[in-house]
C-alpha cells in the first residue's frame, strides 16, 4: 500500500500537482464530526480515533490561546426522517441512527467546547453545504482554514475540496484527522495534499499559530 501512495503521489507531483498555499493572516479551526458516531466502538461507523481526538484537543488548545475561532460540526437528522430521505439515505444507510438528541450526534467530551464555538449541524459531507460556515469565515475575514476530525476520506476531503474551491487556504492538520481504514486515511491525506489543501503536521501549526503575529504583519 505504502509503494501504491507512494507511485500515485509521485505521478500527480509529475502531472503538475501538489503546490503549496501555505499560511494566511487570518486562521479559522474546524473540527469536523469528532461526535459519538465516529468514535465509539459500538457505532456502526464508528471507529478508533483516539490519536486523532489527541492531536485534535492539542490543536484547540493553542488556538484557543490565540482566540482564533473554532466551528465544530456533526450530522444530527430528524427522528422523523424528513430531512433524510431518497437516494442519500439509500447510499448511506449507516446514517439512520444519526438522529438528533442522541449520543452518535453528541460531540466527544474532550474536545470541551465553549459556547462561543459554534457547533454546526450539517447533513452532507462538506462543512459548506447547506450550513453558514461561510457566512461565518466571510464575517470574520478569514483567510486559512484549519481542518481537524474525520473521517479524512470523506467529510475531511469534502471540507477541504469546498475551501478550495471558496478560495480559502486549506490546510489540513495531519496528526488531528483520522479514517475507520488506515489505507483511506494514507491514500486520502495524499490526495488532499496534491489536490485541495496542503497536509501539515500539527508542530508546524501551532509554531504558525505562535507566530501569528508575524504573520499578520509579514514577517
Amino acid at each position: 500500500m505504502e509503494q501504491y501512495v507512494e507511485r500515485v503521489r509521485r505521478s500527480y507531483l509529475d502531472h503538475g500537482f501538489g503546490g503549496r498555499v501555505g499560511f494566511g493572516e487570518r486562521p479559522a479551526l474546524a473540527v469536523i464530526d469528532l461526535a459519538g458516531g465516529w468514535t465509539e466502538a459500538e457505532s456502526q461507523h464508528g471507529a478508533d480515533l483516539s490519536s486523532a481526538l489527541t492531536g485534535t484537543v492539542a490543536l484547540l488548545n493553542a488556538a484557543r490561546l490565540r482566540a482564533i475561532p473554532i466551528y465544530f460540526t456533526t450530522m444530527a437528522f430528524d427522528p422523523s426522517r424528513k430531512d433524510r430521505r431518497g437516494n442519500v439515505l439509500r447510499k448511506l444507510p449507516h446514517q439512520s441512527g444519526l438522529l438528533r438528541g442522541t449520543s452518535l450526534v453528541r460531540l466527544h467530551e474532550s474536545l470541551e467546547r465553549r459556547s462561543t464555538e459554534p457547533l454546526i449541524n450539517k447533513s452532507r459531507a462538506s462543512a459548506f453545504f447547506g450550513t453558514p460556515l461561510l457566512s461565518y469565515l466571510i464575517d470574520h475575514a478569514i483567510d486559512t482554514l484549519l481542518l481537524a476530525g474525520c473521517s479524512t476520506s470523506g467529510c475531511i476531503r469534502a471540507t477541504a475540496e469546498s475551501a478550495h474551491n471558496y478560495g480559502l487556504r486549506a490546510v489540513v492538520v495531519r496528526e488531528a484527522v483520522g479514517d475507520r481504514s488506515p489505507e483511506a486515511h494514507e491514500y486520502n491525506l495524499m490526495e488532499i495534499d496534491a489536490r485541495y489543501a496542503d497536509v501539515v503536521s500539527l508542530d508546524a501549526v501551532r509554531e504558525y499559530i505562535e507566530l501569528l503575529d508575524q504573520y499578520q504583519h509579514g514577517a
